[in-house]
């Protein structure tokens, strides 16, 4: 009667494990054109600021910045082509010598960044109507993904220009 529970959080574990592994070789398998595809190009943010993909900021208001992005609609995006950023920059490190581990870094914290705040947004737009506060929060994470945008621009000029194209393009 003990083992039961014993050899039942031995599976459960062991079925984490494996689907985690399966995770990581799925996401080291991927290709430069499975990763661009993964994007979502059905939404941009090149609206938020003149300089999209080459500097940081914004150039709207916390409301205007939330209608540019269509609201939750937006912030979903954001959320998952943070992702994406995020294993595009990984793919760039495995596949290049030379890529500058500061700049890795910072890609990985504005993907968590962007991740949890629109996740934390999203929440306190579910329960209540649109309102400063969630403005405000998603004008941050929209800056963020802007800056993280511009950054990953950085990182395909330096290590990977031939990709950088079509990276632009997709965004």
């Amino acid at each position: 009667m003990i083992l039961l529970p014993i050899i039942l959080a031995i599976a459960i574990v062991a079925m984490y494990l494996a689907r985690w592994r399966a995770g990581v070789r799925r996401r080291s398998a991927q290709s430069w054109d499975s990763l661009l595809s993964q994007l979502r190009t059905d939404w941009s943010a090149r609206e938020l600021s003149d300089h999209f993909l080459s500097k940081e900021g914004l150039n709207a208001t916390p409301q205007e910045t939330w209608q540019r992005i269509q609201g939750p609609y937006g912030l979903w995006a954001m959320y998952q082509n943070a992702r994406v950023m995020l294993e595009m920059a990984d793919y760039a490190a495995r596949n290049s010598d030379s890529v500058d581990r500061e700049l890795l870094a910072t890609l990985r914290s504005d993907a968590m960044q962007i991740r949890i705040s629109v996740l934390m947004t999203l929440a306190r737009y579910a329960c209540s109507q649109v309102n400063e506060g969630i403005c405000i929060n998603a004008f941050r994470a929209a800056s963020m993904y802007t800056g993280m945008a511009a950054r990953m621009t950085q990182l395909l000029q330096v290590n990977a220009a031939g990709m950088l194209p079509e990276f632009v393009a997709a965004m």
